[in-house]
């Protein structure tokens, strides 16, 4: 058996943790799928056999997925928050997320199928909203309130005055 990692983050699912955890490969690098247990016995929300626990990794970090029920659900007081590069990078996990069932929120901030938060926060846009000058900053992170998926070009031009 394999030791797991001492601080694992674990997300309950309603009984699609695989399901996630094989999007979240697919999607971002350095993410893999780990072991998949199925519960020895039947256990509220399912039956001996079904998949219990799936773990794995999003982009280095481990985790545990727990299809405990339809009981707690996801919220924004935990998100996943995913530095990009460029515009190309800040799109297409952006559009990975939302355009496979997802939805968008504001600020950079949209929530994957099963319910868990995501930050598609570019380089450039932290850079800005912590500018030396407190004006520059406080044009980026006007900029950035009134969005959805971040637009680089806006917050630089923002940026400039």
């Amino acid at each position: 058996m394999t030791i797991p990692a001492k601080n694992t983050v674990c997300l309950w699912y309603d009984g699609c943790a695989e399901d996630a955890a094989q999007f979240y490969a697919a999607t971002f690098p350095d993410s893999t799928v780990g072991a998949v247990h199925r519960a020895p016995g039947d256990f509220p929300s399912g039956k001996k056999g079904d998949v219990l626990t799936v773990w794995f990794t999003i982009m280095g970090i481990p985790c545990l997925g727990l299809n405990g029920g339809p009981t707690l659900k996801h919220n924004e007081a935990f998100s996943f928050q995913v530095a990009t590069a460029d515009q190309a990078e800040t799109d297409r996990y952006w559009n990975a997320i939302v355009g496979n069932g997802g939805q968008e929120s504001a600020c950079g901030w949209c929530k994957d199928k099963w319910g868990v938060s995501w930050q598609i926060t570019p380089l450039a846009l932290t850079e800005a909203i912590t500018d030396p000058d407190p004006a520059a900053a406080k044009r980026a992170f006007d900029a950035m309130m009134t969005m959805r998926k971040i637009d680089i070009a806006v917050i630089e031009a923002a940026l400039r005055g």
